[in-house]
């Protein structure tokens, strides 16, 4: 059964982008779904940063399109900036801000209405109320990515795009940040993931595409990649644990070498 286009939240097709002559992104195609948390691993320079620039608009692809919530972003980029929500793998909010500022401000930002019981349901859905009152600054780790994370849905927007949001976080943060990305997903949003964690991937996403050298060499469910490559020789050559993990399959087709 062939899917339609206008199924997708996000759709990138034949997606090529070039730093003068070397072509960091080759030709790439996926589509990310209502409901669906679609994640996009790959090693160190194998072209997934350039694809989210493309996606957010930072940067000009050579070629291909791409359409955020039925917005081709060559001819509606406000429109299609707009059903965007991201959250950076660092956040660099004003330290000396409080957290209730910080919501506020960006809800002014997007001209988002903010009454005293809305802003409470935001902290209590996102497990910041005991951090309501607190500096941005005198947050932990987790803390303040779960107020990123609450910043992303603001607008309540279709697509999120979440950049190796659990790096650094002990695995109570990172629990509960999944959890968090779960239920955004139970409301409808689509979400792209980042992230060099195969157990994220493999725990969080309903699908997950492999770019290396600026090509997308897989794209399933984790489960079926996991028994597509199983008994590839490469993988088989890697596994360590006595079973075959995605992180295996991911080493299998993108090899040992250490990138940097």
């Amino acid at each position: 059964m062939i899917e339609e286009r206008s199924a997708f939240i996000l759709d990138v097709d034949n997606l090529n982008i070039s730093y003068g002559n070397f072509n960091a992104v080759k030709n790439i195609s996926f589509h990310v779904k209502a409901g669906e948390i679609f994640g996009l691993l790959g090693p160190n320079g194998a072209g997934k940063t350039s694809t989210l620039s493309a996606i957010e608009g930072l940067i000009k692809p050579q070629s291909g399109n791409i359409v955020v919530a039925g917005y081709n972003i060559k001819d509606k980029p406000l429109h299609a900036k707009a059903s965007m929500g991201i959250q950076l793998q660092s956040t660099n909010f004003q330290p000396e801000l409080k957290v209730t500022e910080i919501i506020q401000l960006f809800a002014g930002i997007y001209g988002v209405e903010l009454n005293d019981e809305k802003l409470e349901t935001i902290l209590n859905a996102n497990n910041i109320q005991e951090s309501a009152d607190k500096k941005f600054g005198q947050l932990s780790g987790g803390q303040q990515q779960r107020v990123s994370l609450s910043l992303c849905v603001l607008h309540d927007p279709a697509l999120l795009l979440l950049d190796e949001p659990t790096t650094g976080l002990d695995p109570q943060s990172r629990r509960v940040l999944w959890e968090k990305m779960e239920a955004i997903r139970e409301k409808g949003h689509a979400i792209l993931l980042t992230t060099h964690s195969m157990e994220e991937a493999e725990a969080v996403c309903d699908r997950i595409a492999i770019i290396d050298h600026g090509k997308i060499i897989a794209i399933d469910e984790p489960q079926k990649l996991i028994d597509a490559h199983r008994n590839d020789p490469e993988v088989i050559a890697v596994s360590r644990r006595g079973r075959i993990t995605l992180e295996d399959v991911f080493i299998g087709l993108t090899g040992r070498e250490v990138r940097s």
